[in-house]
């Protein structure tokens, strides 16, 4: 199941028609001097691991009081991934709500042993949880779809992404490893 959206997206290409409805979601202030792009895959555990660790202490240190502004990208790496991503940016006013929904209960529903499976217990999760969203209309929306897509593109060509999470700071690639202590210590240099 991983990997399968490679072949999908060279053969694709990149994707054009976003509709301007399509919103990233994005926590912080708008003006704030650092910009953290956050390349995640929603069936990544270490990126369920970076909303659980790593994303509280940022949002209480660097993005409540304004100094930060983090912009969660799509970067799916299957097509279980790719939906979840879908269903995400389905629902603009509660999207932040819903993704840090799917990674906080990402054992939840990521489990199956086909993609079948795994979309029937994220559809089943959503209701649980009582995320009003139409399943099939948001996972077949081209815009949205074209959307998911294009950031997976973008990542991989303009930032070399090539696994998840990948974190951009101002438009610089995170080299440290990930973890809170590297991050605030580089934040704090920025400030």
């Amino acid at each position: 199941m991983r990997n399968i959206l490679i072949p999908l997206i060279l053969f694709f290409g990149l994707m054009t028609n976003i509709n301007a409805e399509v919103k990233r979601i994005t926590s912080g202030n708008e003006n704030a001097k650092i910009i953290i792009i956050a390349y995640e895959s929603l069936t990544c555990s270490h990126c369920a691991n970076f909303h659980k660790d790593i994303y509280p202490k940022l949002k209480k240190d660097f993005i409540d009081p304004g100094f930060v502004k983090i912009e969660f990208r799509h970067f799916p790496l299957d097509v279980a991934a790719f939906n979840a991503a879908k269903i995400s940016q389905c629902h603009q006013n509660k999207s932040l709500t819903i993704l840090e929904s799917l990674y906080s209960n990402q054992q939840v529903w990521v489990k199956g042993n086909t993609v079948e499976e795994v979309n029937n217990n994220l559809k089943e999760f959503l209701i649980n949880e009582g995320f009003n969203i139409n399943y099939e209309n948001c996972i077949n929306n081209k815009e949205i779809e074209d959307f998911v897509l294009n950031d997976r593109i973008e990542g991989t060509k303009k930032f070399k992404v090539n696994a998840t999470p990948t974190i951009i700071i101002n438009n610089e690639k995170f080299e440290k490893t990930l973890n809170y202590k590297n991050l605030k210590k580089y934040l704090e240099k920025l400030i």
